[in-house]
């Protein structure tokens, strides 16, 4: 029963995180330099995104705590 429940978290985890927009350029502005990479820019997340961001954080520690619980069971 736990492992179906990992096994749904992981793939709403997964999709999560396919749904969430890019905050840089891609790995294109990683080689060619431009830009520079601003890892703590501050972007405010409004609307749909920030639901998505957190929901992803929630699903991401759920994870955790499951794969955790299942190793001690």
């Amino acid at each position: 029963m736990l492992d179906i429940l990992i096994l749904i978290v992981s793939a709403a985890l997964i999709v999560l995180t396919l749904l969430q927009s890019g905050k840089s350029e891609g790995i294109s502005g990683a080689f060619t330099g431009s830009g520079g990479l601003n890892l703590f820019a501050n972007v405010k997340e409004r609307g749909s995104e920030k639901v998505i961001s957190n929901l992803t954080l929630v699903l991401g520690i759920l994870f955790f705590v499951l794969v955790i619980i299942n190793r001690i069971v």
